[in-house]
Parts: C-alpha cells; structure tokens; sequence
C-alpha cells in the first residue's frame, strides 16, 4: 500500500470513527432506560425521604378543590414525578422584564437562609452582572448561594465569570459537566427557577439576560405558598444530579409559611429521563379535552404528528384554537421552520396569529376561563423530547381570566394568517419553508 492509499485510509477510519462517536451521543435515550419514575427523581426522594419536607414537597393536595373534569390532568401529571397541585398560593403573572428584574434583585438582597437559581441562559450584560454581583454579596453575607447553568448554551461565556462566583462562596454547578457529558451532551437544562430561603420562588420563560429584561415579551411568575416546596425539591434534584452535595438540615429549605389564599398550582417538570413526554401527553389532554377554547403562545412551532392530531380533535369539536408566535424570530432559521406549518394548522381549522413588534418569548396557555400554564417549554421536538422543562399549571378561574386577558391584549398587536397571506408567500419564502423544515425535528 503506497503513502496516499495509507493516508485516505486513516482519514477514512477517522470520519467513520467520529461519525459512529457523534452518531451514539444523539441516540443515547434517557427515556427508554428509566425505571417508570425518571432516572434521577429519586436523588431528591432521598434527600426528604422521612422529613416533615417530604409530606410538605407530597401530600398537601386536596383533589376536592379542582374541576372534575381536570382532575385526570392533575393525576397524569402527578403520575411522573409524584407532585400533586398544591393548594395555598400566591402568584404574580410578569409580563414585563423591568418587572422581574426589579423584583428579583429585591429578593435577592432580602434573603436570609438560602438563594437557588437554575438558568439555562445567564448573560454578561448590564442587568446579568447586577444579578450576579447581588449573589456575590449575599454568599458574601453568609447565605447559601447555589447556582446551577447550562454548559452547551453558555459556551460562550468566559470561565472565568463563574470563577469570581466560586471565590466568593457561591457553588456553582454546570449541566452537562464531565462527570455526564456523554449521556447529557444532547440534552440542555431548559429550566429557569429561582427559589429565596424556601418561601419564594419565580419560573417561567425569562432567563437572566438584558434581551428578557429590556427587549423581549416573555411571561414569568413569582410564587409564594405551597408550590415553592415543589420548586425547591426540583431545583435540589438537578442540583445533585449535576453533581452538587447538600449537607445542611434538609427542615431549613422547606419552612413552613403562611400564605392562606386558595389557588391549586401543580409544579410539573419534564426531561428526557421522564417515564413519558409529560407536557407534550397533558397539552395533547388539553386539546382533547377542550370544550370551548385554547389559546397558545409559543416562539417555536414544531408540532408533533400526535399534537396535530390533538388539535384536529379540539377544532372538530367546535373548540376555538388559536396559536401565537412571533412574526420575527430570534433565528432566522426559526422563523422559516414556524412558518413551513401554518398551512397544515390552518387546514385543521387551527387559527395563527404572528405578533408584531418586540420578539415573543412567552411559553404560555389557558383553557376554558380555568386552566391557565406559564412554563420554560416551546413546542418543538427539543423542548418536548430533549430538555428539561418544567412548567406551572393553575387550577384558578381568576388566573385563568387573567391569562386570557394578556393574550387578547398581545392580539391587538397581531396579524392573522389566512390562506391568502400564504398564497402571497413568494418562492423564495417557500423554497426556504422547505428547506429548513428538513431540520425541524432537530431544533
């Protein structure tokens, strides 16, 4: 064999090589190899296992206070991950970056025991460094400042960023490190949590990022009551499944707390080693289930052929479904893709609405003045299959008016999409529609 034949060898073997390396990372499924309860819950059953947090995090809820008609929704989400809706709470719907900002740092500066925050995108703008330097000072003081983000998603942001925060006494966590970096590497942590002295907690679609606090039109939540116990033990199961210890009295993290006010929140996670797609199986029992109407945000379309079918149901029953998403995207590929799908929608009867103006981040929906979700989770196959989300689910007619009110508001900015808008689409617009719909199950 001459030196060329060698050389093309070797170069041969070595695509086949990363090729197969690159090949068995995307396929590993988390999902198939769970036990029926998720592959890493039980690290946080443990923790609370026999602990007055225990019957706080599992047995608070009273099924007496929800609709009949959504109490199998409850009970299949409760099936995943054992959290019930909880029944006393307090929330405020932000829908105004300023407005978390504000109130985050707030809390921040006011904790006393403990500070937890699971990102999946956290900026080193302006606003990102005032938050970061607010959890410097409180670890600082004392507090128990635990941190956990992204590793894939903040590539770009220098190491040393967090290393100042390790200095200062904040224990910061990577998803994605190298302990898992084969099994995880496909997987992001989509979620965004915070939860202050066990009393106080925020999720939602904001990350920490100037985009959020300035630019965008998101939806997020502050909580206080009962489903702050369920944020809590979330956050500590991805804190230890990303490598991170807890050493103090587990009693601290979950306090007792005064809130009174009826509204039933159910805490519902997802990931890719949930015993089933969660949130993509209740909104498909949303759809089906529909007697009036539902209404979606989302700034990615990708629906699932089962979702479709969903949908099909809900609109061949007299249900008004209306979808709303940015007109432009944050990635022009994006755009391309939500729009290679209005036409199989608009043939279901499916209504499409493109929102105008500043980029809609929102992950959002309500059902039938009663049901109402903000949450991290899009509806795209890497949400719904590969990340890990969590959304909160109320059980509240008052919430619900509430929802619906802010998505009337946001259709006042919003174009329509009919068959005549997508007749106007020239054969460029089609030709990319196309083209990037090949990786649609991809993003």
């Amino acid at each position: 064999m001459n030196v060329d034949k060698l050389k093309w060898t070797i170069i041969i073997i070595f695509i086949i090589f990363i090729a197969l390396a690159i090949l068995a990372v995307l396929s590993w499924n988390n999902r198939r190899s769970s036990d029926g309860t998720g592959n890493h819950f039980d690290r946080a059953y443990e923790l609370v296992q026999g602990t007055p947090a225990e019957a706080r995090v599992f047995g608070r809820s009273d099924e007496s206070i929800l609709s009949d008609k959504y109490r199998p929704l409850a009970s299949l989400f409760e099936s995943a991950s054992g959290l019930k809706p909880s029944v006393h709470n307090d929330i405020e719907i932000i829908t105004e970056g300023k407005r978390k900002y504000d109130l985050l740092i707030e809390d921040i500066q006011n904790a006393k025991e403990s500070i937890h925050m699971e990102y999946f995108h956290f900026g080193i703008d302006k606003g990102s460094r005032a938050i970061r330097e607010a959890l410097i000072a409180k670890a600082k003081q004392g507090v128990k400042v635990r941190f956990i983000y992204d590793n894939i998603a903040n590539i770009p942001i220098p190491p040393v960023y967090f290393w100042s925060m390790r200095f200062a006494g904040v224990e910061v966590r990577r998803y994605t490190g190298l302990h898992r970096i084969i099994p995880d590497l496909n997987y992001r942590d989509h979620r965004k949590v915070v939860v202050i002295d066990g009393k106080i907690a925020y999720t939602g679609g904001m990350n920490i990022n100037d985009h959020y606090f300035k630019d965008w039109r998101d939806t997020h939540l502050r909580l206080t009551g009962d489903a702050v116990y369920s944020l809590q033990y979330n956050f500590l199961d991805m804190w230890m499944h990303s490598g991170g210890t807890v050493t103090e009295d587990i009693a601290g993290l979950f306090p007792e707390h005064d809130v009174t006010k009826e509204l039933p929140v159910q805490i519902v996670p997802d990931g890719p080693d949930a015993p089933f797609p969660v949130i993509q199986t209740g909104l498909e029992w949303i759809a089906e289930n529909a007697e009036d109407y539902l209404y979606i945000q989302t700034p990615y379309l990708v629906p699932s052929d089962s979702t479709i079918e969903a949908m099909k149901t809900a609109t061949g029953n007299g249900v008004d479904v209306r979808i709303m998403i940015p007109q432009n995207s944050d990635m022009a590929a994006m755009g391309y893709i939500n729009r290679s799908f209005y036409k199989e929608c608009l043939q279901l009867g499916i209504r499409i609405f493109e929102r105008a103006g500043e980029f809609m981040h929102s992950k959002t929906l309500v059902s039938d003045d009663y049901l109402s979700s903000v949450g991290s989770a899009n509806i795209d196959p890497r949400s719904l299959d590969l990340c890990y989300e969590l959304n909160a689910y109320m059980y509240d007619k008052p919430t619900a008016m509430k929802n619906k009110e802010i998505f009337l508001n946001d259709l006042s900015l919003c174009k329509e999409i009919t068959e005549e808008v997508l007749k106007g689409y020239d054969f460029i617009e089609k030709g990319f529609q196309r083209f990037f719909r090949l990786f649609a199950p991809l993003v």
